[in-house]
Formats: structure tokens, C-alpha cells, sequence
């Protein structure tokens, strides 16, 4: 019983408590490493990292998302649980092998045999019996699911692909017990359980590649046969209105579904690629369409300015940022404040994303000519207190939102740039005049999307000296009004990810807006006029007391929200 004596070595079990727990190991039969644990006589973590030192086998800390599905069938399912085993990664020369018990002779036997069957050399490492219970979890949720529907798919006496050719209306081409429908249904449900934000679904030259998009980050969740791809992309098409004998340009559709006990709806994208569609569904929680100020992360002055813009009768209020940057969130929170019985609010949008009770919403369609220049012309004619266009595309857009907002309604848009202060000039580019914009423009908000560190795991680090210099160059030129209850540590310390059962070892959960708000007033009007550059239109706005995108980041930094790696990721040096 080494482990019993190595702790007793130590000082942490004394002759007495010794001679209990190997009475009881003698008695039970369990495994010394089950009763040291049962008793919570030394944490799992450590316990493991001892007998890593002994059996001087490395200690592996693997999270399930980097476990692709060929390399997990590699040691079946059964053996995996007697035997504590898991296969986890692979090289040309070996197969990694985690092992909770690597000195057990059958457990030891077993690999041997599985490894001469299949034919691949391996390598051993150590893995605590927590974290294979959660690697073993996520080997039954959807790698079960889709190993069972794919045994269905084979079972068929006719290929779903060969009744694509037959004309027979697209409701009867799955019946409602068919596999490939349990197959679609396991992996939207992974994906709402894993809470992501977007499905991908990739055909290779040799496999389906799933794809979820977790807390702004894409990773492979899935390998299937390429052959049932046609099946799920005829399903998928079926479920969102789209025509499943068009495969040769892209479509785009939505439908919803309950999952989980949750109504969602799903935002389809088909797009044909060499291989065959890739379709890219992004999930749309409404509840997502409800948050708060505070829910987003907008707090502070910019807060502050936002209040103020939304409160004036009339104005433009523009959203900058790149696509997955939360800013259509960040105008649905707006528009619910904005929402009361006395006021009109119409939108003009592509797609629809949320459906908000008492807003009059439309969807553009381009390929009749309904276009958000046509859709923002007619919207004029409604009596409008408030506009939402969806984003400005073009001259004759810009050119139409600015009149609306001169003409005494408050207007709500998005443009592509890469800051906020970027806006004046990409107007300018689009034909609008410089002097019409200090009297439109109220605010800009310049968005993007950090995750926030894990509560339950997240560690207190010493930064290295160049992000320690990196942070405190930042904070030196904050305005006062960010300073005031800002307390720098000393020494100085940050956080940093780490990785634990709640976070599914990413060390992240959730995320967070960081934002930049640039606010009209009379100095910054004054340059726009005389000398309406980038760069001099950011060193006044600064120097107005404008909190720049990384002072932001450093801030969220330093109240342990997020962590340096996440700012340096989503921002960048002007």
C-alpha cells in the first residue's frame, strides 16, 4: 500500500489512522486510492500528483472537448469503464492513453491486447477518476447517440439520399421515428447543452466535421461518415423551409424547436463548398434578447452616455464591432427601454434575430428589391418615433438614415469599422457631408465579446514583467472618472484561466462585452469640421475622457473578470 505509506511518510496519516484505512482496504477489496479519497484525507489533485511521482508517470489533466471521436472509439466503450482507460490524443508513432490505475496488471494486459488488435503503439499517463468520470460522460452523450443512430442509418433497407431523387413532397422523405432525425436532434441538443452559440456542420474529403462555436471559440465536437451527410442536410433543410434539391448556392432559412424544455430558434445557413453544403446554424435563445445593461457589462461613464443618447428626442446611436460581437444584443437591450405605449418603433432587419412584443419588425429580402434602402424609405411613411435599420451597406442607406435622424426621429444602426471613432470617417467615405454629422451623431458604441474566468477555479497569477508594464501604461492615462474606485494591487497580481468540472476545464464561463463609447460634443464637433482624421479625432475623444477599448479590457482585468490572454485576443493596438 504505498500511497498509505507515502502519506504516513509524511506526516499526514499517523500509526493509528494507518492500520484503520488498510484494515478497511483489506476488508472492502476497494483500492487504497478509493478509501484515501472516501475519507478526504488529501485532495483528488493532489493525491493523484503523489502517485504520478511514485509510479513516475506523467499526470494528464485532459478536457473533453479536445478528444476527437475516432481517437476516443480507439479503446471501446466497455473496456474504457472496466479497465479505467481512455484513449485521448494521437501522433504518427503513438496513441496517448490516460489510465486511472496504469499499475494494474489486467488493466495493463488489456491495452496490450486492444493495442496488438488495432494495431497502434501508445504511450501511459496518469488521469484522477474525476476527470475520467466526465471524459466517460461526454463519451455517452452524443458519441452515443450518434453511434446508436448511425447502427439505425445502416439497418435501413433504403439509403435516405436515394429518396431525395424520388418525387415525393419534402414531408415525407423522414418520418418522424426515422434515425437521421435522432441524429439532428442529438446534435442541436449537445450544442444547447453545451451552450453554444453556433452548429457547424463541415463535409470533408473523408468525414462530417461538427463544429460548435462555445464562448466565442470553435471547436471540433463530432466525426461522422461522410455518407450521412446528405441525410442531415435534406433534414435540416426540411425543418427551415429551404429547398432540398438546391445545393448549388446558398440558402438561408430558420425555424424553432423545443429543446431541453426551452423554446429556441435556429438561424440556417447552407453554403455549397467542394465536399458538399457546410450549413452553419446559430442558435437564438430569446432570453438572450433580454438583457440588461448590466447583464451585457456596459457600466461606468459609458453607461452613463448611453442613458444619455437614448433619452434625446431625436439622433443617430451607431454599433461597431465584428460579427459575433454582441452588438445586435447590445440594440435589443436599447430598444426594450426605448419601448413604451406612447412611441412607434420599426426595424429593418437581416435576419430577424428576436422577436420583441410591441415592435413592428421586418425582415429585407434582396432578392425581390427589399432592400434596407427601400424597407428604411417605406418604414418613414409609418409614423416611426424610433428606427432600428440593421446595418449601413451603402451610400444611399447612409444617406437615408442621416435624413431620418435630422428629420426628428431617433435612429439605430450598426457599421462596420474597426473602432469607434473609425465611424466619421467611413460616413464621409459614404458620401455624407461633414458638417451633417455633429448634429446626427450621438454616440457610437464599439463593441466586442470577452469570456469571463471560471468563479470556481480561476488563480491569482504574478504577471511577467512586460504585461505588468503593459497594464500599468494603460491605466496611467485613464480619465479621472475611470480612476476613482479603481485599487491597484501591490504587489500586482491578475488572474488567470485554470480549468475545473463546472467550466468543463476551459477555466471560462460566460462572457462579457468590452466597449468603447464615443460621444458627440462640442470640441469633437469642431474637428470633424476643421480636421476630421482618425487619429485626431481619438486623441480629442481621449483626451474628453473616452475609455479606449484596452482600458476597458485592463480594468475587467484587474477586478479578476477576465484574463489577459482574452484582451490581447479581441482587441489590438490602434
Amino acid at each position: 500500500m504505498v500511497l498509505l505509506q507515502e502519506l504516513y511518510a509524511n506526516g499526514i496519516l499517523s500509526d493509528s489512522r494507518k492500520e484503520e484505512l488498510e484494515k478497511e482496504i483489506l476488508n472492502t477489496g476497494k483500492k487504497e486510492e478509493e478509501v484515501i479519497l472516501g475519507q478526504k484525507i488529501i485532495s483528488e489533485d493532489a493525491l493523484f500528483e503523489l502517485k504520478s511521482r511514485i509510479l513516475r508517470i506523467p499526470l494528464e489533466k485532459i478536457k473533453p472537448e479536445d478528444i476527437s471521436s475516432d481517437v476516443l472509439e480507439l479503446i471501446p466503450e466497455e473496456a474504457s469503464a472496466n479497465y479505467k482507460m481512455i484513449s485521448f490524443s494521437k501522433t504518427k508513432d503513438f496513441v496517448q492513453v490516460a489510465m486511472v490505475y496504469p499499475e494494474d496488471i489486467s488493466a495493463q494486459n488489456a491495452l496490450r491486447f486492444l493495442a496488438s488488435q488495432e494495431k497502434f503503439n501508445y504511450q501511459v499517463y496518469l488521469i484522477t477518476p474525476g476527470n475520467f468520470i466526465e471524459l466517460q460522460k461526454q463519451r455517452k452523450t452524443i458519441g452515443a447517440e450518434a453511434k446508436k443512430v448511425l447502427e439505425e442509418l445502416n439497418k435501413e433497407k433504403e439509403d435516405i439520399l436515394g429518396t431525395l431523387s424520388q418525387k415525393i413532397s419534402p414531408s415525407e422523405i423522414i418520418t418522424d421515428d426515422a434515425p437521421i432525425i435522432k441524429m439532428v436532434l442529438a446534435i442541436i441538443r449537445h450544442a444547447i447543452e453545451a451552450k453554444a452559440s453556433d452548429i457547424h456542420i463541415e463535409p470533408g474529403r473523408e468525414k462530417l466535421n461538427i463544429r460548435f462555436r462555445i464562448n466565442g471559440v470553435l471547436k471540433s465536437d463530432l466525426l461522422l461518415p461522410l455518407k450521412v451527410h446528405p441525410s442531415i442536410a435534406a433534414r435540416i433543410k426540411i425543418l427551415s423551409g429551404l429547398k432540398i434539391d438546391e445545393n448549388r448556392i446558398p440558402q438561408d432559412g430558420r425555424f424553432s424547436a423545443r429543446i431541453n424544455d426551452r423554446d429556441l430558434d435556429f438561424r440556417v445557413a447552407t453554403f455549397p463548398t467542394l465536399y458538399g453544403e457546410k450549413i452553419e446554424l446559430r442558435v437564438l435563445d430569446p432570453s438572450a434578447g433580454s438583457k440588461t445593461f448590466d447583464d451585457l457589462g456596459l457600466t461606468g461613464k459609458n453607461l452613463e452616455l448611453v442613458k444619455d443618447a437614448i433619452k434625446k428626442p431625436y439622433g443617430l446611436i451607431l454599433f461597431t464591432g465584428p460579427t459575433g460581437s454582441g452588438k445586435t444584443t447590445t440594440q435589443y437591450a436599447i430598444l426594450r427601454i426605448l419601448n413604451q405605449e406612447g412611441v412607434n418603433i420599426v426595424t429593418v432587419e437581416d435576419p430577424i434575430e428576436y422577436s420583441i412584443s410591441g415592435i413592428n419588425q421586418s425582415q429585407i429580402k434582396p432578392e425581390i428589391g427589399y432592400t434596407f434602402a427601400s424597407g428604411l424609405r417605406q418604414i418613414l411613411r409609418q409614423d416611426p418615433n424610433i428606427i432600428m435599420v440593421g446595418e449601413v451597406r451603402d451610400e444611399e442607406t447612409a444617406s437615408l438614415v442621416m435624413n431620418a435622424a435630422l428629420t426628428g426621429h431617433v435612429v439605430l444602426s450598426t457599421l462596420h469599422t474597426n473602432s469607434s471613432v473609425g465611424v466619421v470617417a467611413r460616413l464621409m467615405d459614404m458620401g455624407v457631408r461633414s458638417f451633417l454629422i455633429p448634429s446626427t451623431l450621438r454616440i457610437v458604441i464599439s463593441q466586442r465579446l470577452v469570456r469571463t474566468l471560471c468563479n470556481n477555479c480561476k488563480i491569482k497569477t504574478k504577471p511577467s514583467l512586460k504585461v505588468k508594464d503593459f497594464i500599468l501604461d494603460k491605466i496611467k492615462d485613464l480619465p479621472e472618472h475611470a480612476r476613482v474606485n479603481l485599487k491597484i494591487p501591490d504587489p500586482l497580481f491578475i488572474y488567470s484561466a485554470k480549468g475545473c468540472d463546472q467550466c468543463k476545464n476551459t477555466g471560462y464561463s460566460g462572457r462579457a462585452g468590452l466597449f468603447e463609447v464615443f460621444s458627440m460634443n462640442d470640441q469633437i464637433a469642431q474637428l470633424i469640421l476643421k480636421d476630421p482624421t482618425e487619429q485626431s479625432i481619438f486623441k480629442e475623444a481621449v483626451n474628453q475622457g473616452m475609455v479606449t477599448m484596452e482600458q476597458e479590457g485592463i480594468l475587467k482585468v484587474l477586478s479578476g473578470q477576465t484574463s489577459m490572454e482574452e484582451i490581447t485576443r479581441v482587441t489590438t493596438e490602434r
